[in-house]
């Protein structure tokens, strides 16, 4: 129990940091929402969309890397230093072929030439994002939590401080949005540089380089295909017949109002990526420390076991009272988490948080593969995955629009984990209970998107039913968790 204590320490301090930028950003959200439209709102979400396609490729599975090979202290230095000098002429390379490309890539994010700006700075986070990836693995592996959770923060609180003054105090546009993203990323890497300038002193080595690559590359096409699971979509909505969306949507309405939509409704799924988020942060170090220990196996299910009760808690909290947190009024503004012109597009939320509940299962399910470095098969999995999302989105989206969208986020999350799940137990088998965590998943869904059925069942207010459904889900979280507790 004690390694578990040491897990959710660890877990606990990424999380109050990621927890805390994540509230800090969520500042962002009324303040875009309420003074851009929706179609100005889907060009921020193409562009960030973008950002994380791209991202995958100046990384290169770099961060990966760094925490397997780099925890062979000894040798610590070297590849810190190997690994940084490759992304920094790799990024660069990169950031210049983008900039040749610009006249092409542009019209895919709705940018007009006028904005052009916009994709430069675009560029800039990248390249500084890029070469805050080791120095800010390194943090990780060498538990230096708090420092991590400092720099995080600071960028976000910087991120708030710029988009407030230059949107509402100089009138600027959405250029704004990732001028101040820029100044954030570059302050955190060059603190982060400073903190980890010590391992600079190593020796570039093209034996770790090649090792690194060998061990990395696989998470560029696997990175590939779980930004397609989570960004693709934006573009596809960002595809649709307009004729369509007026028939689904009202007319008047085009499909950046529906990327916007979607994208703002998208931030409340943000609350269990959150859990999924803080809680890869600690476990990825947390299982290498302890893949060697007699009971690795135990402690990984048990960590698996409990992961499921936080997922489910919170799915129950956000899925049912969606509608009244959108609506919680941010004092002295009496503008909304989010402007009500974005509201119809909540019905993808409960979806959404299932989909990233999954993605979880898929973290948990990483170690064993991670451990015994089979990590080609992340690549095949998430390839997959993003061939169901590209199959499911083109079949759903002009029947069912944003929800078509969801679902199919959902269906690919859910194979991807299931796929990961049943090989990861032929590499190293942990006793994951998958049968009993899929019922209190499917146990759990029912009962939220029942919630009509159940409110008028029980003649009840709609609070009301939601207090009897939240109490129910609890009880069938604390029942499974008991159940399992007896087989152990």
């Amino acid at each position: 129990m004690s390694k578990l204590r040491e897990l959710f320490s660890d877990t606990l301090i990424y999380g109050i940091s990621s927890v805390l930028a994540r509230f800090i950003n969520y500042l962002l959200v009324p303040l875009h929402t309420g003074v851009f439209n929706t179609a100005k709102y889907g060009v921020i979400g193409l562009v960030y969309a973008a950002i994380a396609f791209l991202n995958v490729l100046f990384t290169f599975g770099m961060e990966s890397a760094y925490l397997r090979y780099a925890e062979n202290r000894k040798e610590a230095a070297n590849v810190f230093k190997t690994l940084q000098t490759a992304l920094l002429i790799f990024a660069t390379l990169l950031c210049g072929i983008l900039y040749l490309a610009m006249p092409w890539l542009m019209p895919l994010m709705s940018l007009e030439p006028e904005t052009s700006g916009i994709f430069l700075l675009m560029l800039g986070i990248l390249w500084f994002d890029t070469l805050s990836i080791v120095p800010m693995a390194e943090l990780r592996l060498t538990r230096r939590a708090m420092l991590f959770a400092i720099l995080k923060t600071l960028n976000v609180v910087v991120n708030i401080a710029l988009n407030f003054y230059l949107i509402l105090g100089l009138g600027f546009g959405i250029e704004a949005v990732f001028l101040a993203n820029l100044a954030g990323s570059v302050l955190m890497t060059l603190l982060v540089w400073i903190a980890t300038l010590d391992l600079l002193k190593g020796s570039f080595s093209k034996q770790w380089m090649k090792t690194a690559f060998e061990f990395g590359w696989p998470f560029v096409p696997s990175g590939i295909g779980f930004v397609i699971n989570e960004m693709l979509d934006r573009f596809l909505l960002n595809a649709m017949d307009p004729v369509n969306v007026e028939q689904l949507y009202g007319v008047g309405t085009t499909p950046e109002d529906v990327v916007g939509i979607y994208n703002a409704c998208y931030k409340l799924a943000v609350f269990m990526l959150l859990v999924v988020q803080m809680y890869r942060m600690a476990w990825q170090p947390f299982f290498m420390r302890h893949s060697k220990d007699s009971d690795s196996r135990e402690l990984f299910g048990q960590a698996f076991i409990w992961y499921n009760v936080a997922s489910a808690l919170l799915f129950l909290v956000v899925a049912l009272f969606k509608e009244q947190i959108v609506a919680i009024t941010i004092p002295g503004t009496g503008a909304t988490l989010i402007g009500a012109d974005y509201w119809r597009g909540l019905g993808i939320v409960p979806f959404l948080l299932l989909a990233y509940w999954f993605h979880g299962w898929y973290i948990n399910f990483s170690s064993g593969v991670f451990i015994k470095e089979k990590t080609r098969v992340f690549y095949k999995i998430t390839l997959m995955g993003g061939v169901i999302t590209i199959i499911a989105n083109l079949l759903l989206i002009p029947i069912y629009g944003m929800i078509g969208s969801a679902i199919a986020t959902l269906l690919s999350y859910g194979a991807m984990a299931t796929t990961l799940g049943l090989y990861s137990k032929k590499v190293m088998n942990v006793p994951y209970r998958l049968p009993e965590s899929f019922g209190l998943m499917i146990a759990l869904a029912v009962l939220v998107f029942g919630e009509p059925w159940i409110t008028e069942l029980l003649n009840s207010g709609e609070i009301l039913s939601k207090m009897i459904i939240l109490i129910s889900g609890m009880a069938i979280t604390a029942a499974y968790v008991i159940f399992l507790s007896k087989k152990v």
